[in-house]
């Protein structure tokens, strides 16, 4: 409203309202002035953003005239691609806003992310996506069934005769859609279009009981019409993008605090939305070893076997083989006794100062007379041939003593 707009990142998921928001700041800046200029990331070559940049710095210098540049999709530029606008943007001669369902974090360059302000968006409430389709619903002409409304269950009439008749929507069928698209406006007003278009198509009427008693024929449209009209699964999940790695995160963190059912959850979450189940049991080979361990070293054979099962069938077949597995492992005990041991000795590794200790005259195999001369493997005990313990060194003399799994057993 002041006319002073930043240079913005709206980073939201799909339908939530990005897009529109830009074309928003567009009408408002335009009644004031100011260029809009729209580009999609998915079609646009940098020789495009050179042209507008071109032109914008003309608009400036000869006009006064600002510029305000709309990139959508703006995480499918690479980084030099970027890099092309960062000093426009630096300078003023444009303002950038940028559209992403991808985390910016990732996928804009940290020297133009610092220049924009990240505006974070959410999907979309059941009830603001009813809001969106009741408007819907009426720009079409479409009268909606309330709750009390009843309506007979036979159908009549013909395509010839659909034009004369009144579209209905039961308003169990809006609040459905509402609830499946997972608050994304696009998915939800094309289900309802597609599930209009179709009943119009089919151009079957029905004698109807609408409100204050009064009958009337028309075309009625139900739950399992826009449960038709969507045919497919609403769960978004992005195999390459920021939601592979929460719901992967989620999945670890669940089994770890030996959540079976949030385990599972996040299980369905990620195969029912697509991933790769090579990954999932990939990541469960790691787990068996990081945080059960010790506690059930079956849990790597489990793992194991559950990555060769999946690898042999497939989807959907495998996804019970995961599920054994993540439910194995989400009531496993826990150890990460070998982990921090390993990671103390990785730490001591990093953290030596000069050459690194040499291997211990006696630790050391001497399969030729000249190592056997230089003392290779001199004073070595053989521990199978003695009957008690043997008394012997295998670290290097600077770090004898050194216990890696003192004050880290679990």
């Amino acid at each position: 409203e002041s006319h002073e707009i930043p240079s913005l990142i709206l980073w939201g998921p799909p339908g939530c309202g990005k897009t529109t928001l830009a074309h928003i700041i567009a009408n408002s800046s335009k009644k004031n002035g100011m260029r809009f200029v729209t580009l999609s990331a998915t079609s646009a070559k940098t020789n495009d953003v050179r042209d507008v940049i071109s032109q914008a710095q003309n608009e400036k210098r000869l006009f006064k005239r600002k510029t305000i540049l709309f990139i959508d999709e703006i995480h499918r530029f690479n980084k030099s691609q970027q890099d092309t606008f960062l000093p426009h943007v630096e300078c003023g001669t444009v303002t950038l806003i940028g559209a992403t369902t991808e985390n910016p974090s990732f996928q804009v360059n940290a020297a133009l992310l610092s220049r924009c302000r990240v505006i974070v968006l959410e999907k979309l409430s059941v009830e603001a996506m009813e809001k969106i389709l009741m408007r819907a619903v009426r720009s079409l002409g479409v009268r909606v069934l309330g709750q009390g409304d009843q309506h007979s269950s036979s159908a009549t009439g013909s395509s010839s005769e659909s034009s004369e008749f009144l579209v209905y929507i039961e308003e169990k069928a809006l609040n459905t859609l509402a609830y499946l698209c997972d608050g994304d406006a696009r998915t939800g007003l094309n289900g309802l279009q597609l599930a209009v278009q179709a009943r119009l198509a089919a151009g079957k009427t029905t004698p109807l009981n609408v409100t204050k008693g009064g009958c009337a024929d028309g075309i009625l449209i139900t739950e399992e019409h826009v449960k038709e009209g969507l045919q497919r699964s609403h769960i978004l999940y992005d195999r390459a993008g920021e939601e592979h790695y929460n719901c992967i995160s989620a999945l670890h963190k669940s089994m770890r605090g030996s959540d079976e059912n949030a385990s599972l959850y996040w299980l369905a979450r990620m195969l029912e939305g697509g991933e790769n189940p090579l990954y999932v049991a990939r990541r469960l080979v790691r787990f068996a070893s990081e945080d059960i361990g010790l506690a059930d070293p079956l849990a790597l054979t489990q793992a194991v076997a559950a990555y060769q099962g999946c690898h042999f069938i497939g989807m959907p077949e495998c996804e019970v083989i995961l599920a054994q597995c993540v439910v194995y492992f989400a009531r496993a005990p826990k150890s990460i006794e070998v982990y921090r041991a390993y990671s103390n000795v990785k730490e001591c590794l990093r953290m030596h100062t000069g050459p690194l200790p040499p291997v211990p005259l006696h630790l050391r195999n001497a399969p030729t007379r000249l190592m056997k001369n230089l003392g290779y493997g001199k004073g070595y005990k053989y521990n199978p041939m003695y009957t008690e313990p043997v008394e012997q060194d295998y670290l290097p003399e600077e770090l004898k003593g050194t216990d890696f799994f003192k004050e880290r057993k679990t």
